[in-house]
């Protein structure tokens, strides 16, 4: 992928059209990685001399380089195989040379290793095989075909997951500054029972990762036909990896957290790299990683393989706010005489609010991130309780997202209930509301469920509920989390106790 821009819509995961341009993207990153990294050979080079000559300026240089280079070298290195760091070690050797045009570009074969090692390290060991087999170069090249044999053998220990116990959790917006989420105002409640701060995240990030945990896409385990019927699908994993499917609920950053120490929005920043904005004390806006798809992004980074064939998470999108920090809701421009408080405040002082270049931005960090393995979802497009309203408001509604929301994201076909709540209370799916939903292209439902599995896949639908790992579960019910994280463990000390009860 070419610095700051990204390479068009991502295609549906498992389908052959995703692996080709999966592998195109890799190519193109792998690429630039490459060209990135001989440039600090280069640098480390020249600053070697220096040093050898005693040249204390030398010494800066090499550590300014050093300090320069990007999250993404560290990737690299991280993630070839044994075979692939003798292959870049011996530069001006036969394996250096040109040897098949991938993505529209020569590539080397120590870029076509890296790119396969990426590739089996997220457990795709078959398209890392066929990608050195179908090197020109692959029946002389030793390195490659110990590779293919490394992959082989792995491929050869993995099995197919009970796809009835894939545990599936779930987050709100994350807290980056817990002294304004908890400062004893109104909101402080609601924060702590369902908000989980960004020490919390990252510490069971880390530990789900050391477990063996491994997040998956609903949509390897569940196929849907061009008529949504549902089949099957497979997660083969070798032994000691769990597979987990992850979301995040609310990724709208509503005008009412506004100064509570949340982000304001995702971002691609100059690299292609999804990121969030946080409006500082002083007025002045922070760029970093400051919630859960950056923070999910950086780590795959440092560990592909917690990844599984390049699948992130789910966002779960409402469009009343807008959408991923962007006021893309048409409401903002019509302004009806119902207009509520937040978005009338938020408009005054924005007196140079364009919804076309509102509605701009957002599609482009959605499609940055789709780029990048994640999903999208409806959430109703006004947070509505689907169990309690009437058929006729679910329609209403749905018609609002189809409208605002599905343009910018490319559609979807999966909804995740608002509420914690579901469609019916009965073991299976049915009736009107049902009957609407799937007309309407949805496949995938979820709801929430404290439960370790809640799986179903049917003829017409997949199902599947979802854990929340937030304040008041933590608190409450650590228990139940028992199989993921060690709730004391991770349990943020500014977090206010007690948690206060639902209801």
């Amino acid at each position: 992928m070419e610095k700051g821009k990204h390479q068009g819509t991502r295609p549906e995961m498992g389908t052959p059209e995703y692996e080709e341009w999966r592998k195109r993207m890799l190519a193109r990153r792998r690429k630039r990685l490459q060209r990135e990294r001989r440039k600090r050979l280069i640098a480390m080079g020249v600053a070697l001399v220096l040093v050898i000559g005693g040249v204390s300026a030398g010494i800066n240089s090499c550590k300014g380089k050093k300090t320069s280079v990007s999250r993404q070298d560290k990737i690299s290195a991280n993630a070839k195989t044994d075979s692939a760091k003798d292959t870049a070690a011996s530069d001006g050797s036969a394996a250096d040379s040109k040897t098949s045009d991938t993505a529209g570009g020569s590539a080397t074969a120590k870029d076509i290793l890296v790119q396969a090692d990426i590739l089996a390290q997220q457990y795709n060991y078959d398209e890392a095989i066929k990608l050195l087999k179908q090197d020109s170069s692959y029946s002389s090249n030793e390195k490659m075909q110990a590779a293919v044999k490394k992959y082989e053998e792995t491929k050869a220990t993995c099995t197919a997951w009970p796809l009835e116990k894939v545990t599936h959790v779930f987050y709100h917006i994350l807290i980056k500054d817990t002294s304004k989420a908890f400062d004893g105002d109104y909101k402080e409640a609601d924060y702590n029972q369902v908000m989980t701060t960004i020490d919390e995240f990252n510490k069971i990030t880390q530990t789900m990762y050391d477990e063996g945990y491994v997040m998956v896409s609903i949509k390897d385990m569940a196929k849907a036909d061009e008529n949504g019927n549902m089949t099957e699908g497979e997660i083969l994993l070798p032994p000691g990896k769990i597979p987990f499917v992850l979301s995040q609920d609310d990724v709208c950053y509503y005008h009412y957290m506004d100064g509570d120490g949340f982000a304001t929005k995702l971002v691609v920043d100059d690299e292609g790299k999804i990121r969030n904005e946080y409006v500082e004390d002083d007025g002045s806006i922070s760029v970093g990683d400051y919630d859960m798809v950056p923070l999910i992004d950086r780590f795959v980074e440092e560990h592909p393989d917690f990844s599984y064939r390049g699948a992130k998470g789910i966002i779960a999108l409402t469009g009343y706010n807008g959408i991923l920090g962007y006021r893309t809701d048409e409401s903002y421009e019509t302004r009806p005489a119902d207009l509520d408080d937040n978005k009338v405040e938020w408009l005054n002082e924005h007196p140079d609010f364009s919804l076309e270049k509102e509605r701009e931005d957002a599609k482009k960090v959605a499609d940055a991130m789709k780029a990048e393995g994640w999903e999208f979802a409806s959430h109703t497009w006004g947070h509505q309780n689907v169990g309690q309203i009437s058929l006729e408001k679910l329609q209403a509604d749905t018609e609002k997202f189809k409208k605002n929301v599905d343009p910018l994201i490319g559609g979807t076909d999966i909804i995740i209930f608002a509420f914690g709540t579901d469609i019916t209370d009965a073991e299976d799916y049915s009736g009107d509301k049902f009957e609407y939903l799937k007309n309407q292209g949805y496949n995938y439902y979820c709801n929430v469920d404290s439960s370790q599995y809640f799986v179903q896949i049917r003829d017409r639908y997949f199902r599947q509920g979802r854990r929340n790992l937030d304040g008041y579960r933590m608190y409450y019910n650590p228990e139940l989390l028992e199989d993921l994280f060690n709730a004391k463990d991770v349990f943020d000390p500014a977090r206010p106790t007690p948690v206060p009860p639902m209801g």
